[in-house]
């Protein structure tokens, strides 16, 4: 791994599942459980595999860690390196984002995804997937004619343009609030689909100057966006990239997707075609319309898919290995998605929320955005005091998916 080019300031300890009543103690305690549950209730999953997901169900937060039982699994190695440091450890006791990490690895692990036999290659998450899906046909349909619209604009000026932009960025940054590691399909959740409160609940919005420079540097050679959740979030983001490409502003976007199934809905390259398979099923031309924008784009090499296990590991951003960091070096701009990668780019520490957003951040070797809503006990680039102010009105604003940050570094300091 390479620790080169990390944060020039030093780190504070590790976010830990050790700080009782803290999110990280309710996530090991409880929410990965529960998680654990959901997937067995949803696949049927043969005897043994039941039998696998159980024991690691029943071991969670006392039992240690202990090295993956997945013989010659693609990135077995990698694990054998990940998790060396903690095995004396347990699950309270080791890092919270690798506990999170290790946990969706031992699901596929225990399931047989990487094993010859009924499961492999198996999505323990597809059903949810599907079901989140459906339920955002609305705003599939918005967005759709919202596009056609914007893209049949005779006289598509560069303040118009500007307008564009700036709405699919918000609406592309709070489709991070359907993250059904946090919320069934069948709980509330915040859902800021109104423009006005987008806008409102952003305690960090460089949109505009993400804007100005998207439109400053049209067409930049190539935009890459780092994904987080299938689904509303998703469907925000295809939305992004067709406006990007279909209005001139990008010559090529880059979906960087999750390279197996994690954190529930996380994106993976099929999750990306099934979507756009879905646009194009929906008796709506507008939807159908961005499906044939889409496929179309595809096929001319000009929106490209790519997936790595290093978007699957337990490492930050600083310690990305060299081809990964040749291939973000490369891009004309990064849009860093969701509150599992902010924690990837700031490291998943205590940070003091004041703490300059470009001092943690300026090792990225590209312009990066860093679009986000809020659902762990971890934020830089505050005003001096404001983390106090609304920690006084809303005790829980740092995992209630109430809030969100669009942080912009336009050049690295590495």
């Amino acid at each position: 791994m390479n620790t080169l080019n990390a944060p020039k300031l030093p780190l504070p300890p590790p976010l830990s599942g050790r700080v009782v009543n803290s999110f990280a103690h309710f996530t090991v305690t409880l929410r990965m459980p529960r998680i654990g549950r959901e997937t067995l209730a949803e696949n049927d999953f043969p005897p043994a595999a039941v039998e696998h997901l159980e024991a690691l169900i029943e071991g969670i937060p006392t039992q240690t860690v202990r090295r993956l039982q997945d013989p010659e699994a693609p990135d077995l190695a990698e694990w054998e390196a990940y998790v060396q440091p903690y095995r004396s450890a347990n699950w309270l006791e080791v890092p919270w984002f690798f506990a999170e990490e290790y946990f969706y690895r031992r699901i596929l692990e225990a399931s047989g995804y990487f094993q010859p036999g009924p499961s492999w290659q198996l999505d323990p998450y597809t059903s949810q997937k599907r079901k989140v899906l459906q339920v955002s046909q609305e705003a599939i349909l918005v967005l759709g004619a919202t596009l056609d619209q914007a893209l049949a604009t005779e006289s598509v000026n560069q303040e118009t343009q500007r307008e564009t932009l700036y709405r699919l960025l918000l609406g592309s940054t709070w489709g991070n609030q359907g993250d059904l590691s946090i919320w069934s399909l069948d709980e509330e959740r915040p859902d800021h689909d109104q423009f006005d409160l987008q806008e409102a609940h952003l305690l960090i919005n460089q949109a505009t100057e993400l804007t100005n420079f998207i439109l400053e540097g049209k067409p930049l050679p190539r935009v890459d966006l780092i994904l987080d959740n299938c689904g509303p979030e998703l469907i925000g983001d295809l939305g992004l990239a067709d406006y990007l490409l279909s209005a001139g502003l990008a010559q090529a976007v880059r979906l960087h997707a999750k390279a197996h199934p994690t954190f529930v809905s996380d994106a993976l390259i099929k999750d990306i075609h099934q979507t756009i398979e879905y646009f194009n099923s929906l008796p709506d031309s507008h939807a159908q319309d961005w499906a044939q924008r889409l496929v179309g784009q595809i096929a001319q090499g000009r929106l490209q898919f790519a997936q790595d296990f290093f978007w699957n590991s337990p490492l930050f951003f600083w310690e990305m290995p060299a081809h990964i960091r040749r291939e973000m070096a490369a891009a004309s701009l990064v849009i860093s998605k969701g509150d599992a990668n902010y924690r990837r780019v700031a490291g998943d520490f205590y940070w003091d929320p004041a703490t300059p957003f470009a001092d943690v951040v300026g090792y990225f070797p590209a312009p990066l955005a860093v679009l986000r809503v809020l659902k762990s006990e971890l934020i830089i680039g505050l005003p001096q005091g404001k983390a106090e102010e609304i920690e006084q009105s809303e005790p829980d604003w740092m995992v209630n998916g109430n809030w969100g940050v669009i942080h912009f570094l336009p050049l690295s300091s590495a």
